[in-house]
């Protein structure tokens, strides 16, 4: 793993946390995406709340083996010093193949190293028909570069 962005942040370098960020959740790989966070990083999730990088391993299972052909897109919407507020939606589908457009925000909170220490996200799942959907890239796997985020897009 490269060495985290770390705060201050600027403009830029929020940009591609944010990215980054992306990329490493539509890898579905939970391990992966839990090196970002302190070792008693906190968590809120919709109506769940827990911490440290074993309980965001277990969490993370759990929501990719429920949420399948899932696909992310993430968004600066502001940042500070050391903080970060993401906008995004992803898309995915039950095991009983119902597709969903999930809408949210995130508040994020880094330690002087680069890694969160505490997520906030709030979500809600709105039902969608297949043909509705608007991310088509290969998944697991990042967005591709040339594949517009939300605001290309008009969401």
């Amino acid at each position: 793993m490269t060495s985290p962005i770390r705060p201050p942040f600027t403009f830029e370098t929020a940009v591609r946390k944010v990215r980054a960020a992306e990329d490493a959740w539509n890898s579905r790989d939970p391990e992966l995406v839990s090196q970002a966070y302190t070792e008693d990083s906190r968590w809120r999730n919709r109506a769940e709340f827990f911490s440290g990088r074993a309980a965001i391993i277990e969490f993370l299972r759990r929501k990719w083996a429920r949420e399948l052909d899932y696909r992310l897109i993430k968004e600066v919407w502001t940042f500070g010093d050391n903080r970060i507020s993401v906008r995004f939606q992803y898309e995915w589908h039950d095991d009983s193949g119902n597709w969903f457009r999930s809408y949210g925000n995130e508040q994020w909170e880094f330690a002087d190293n680069g890694l969160m220490r505490r997520r906030d996200a709030s979500i809600n799942d709105v039902p969608i028909k297949e043909g509705d959907r608007r991310f088509f890239w290969p998944s697991p796997g990042p967005r591709p570069s040339d594949h517009p985020g939300l605001s290309q897009m008009g969401l």
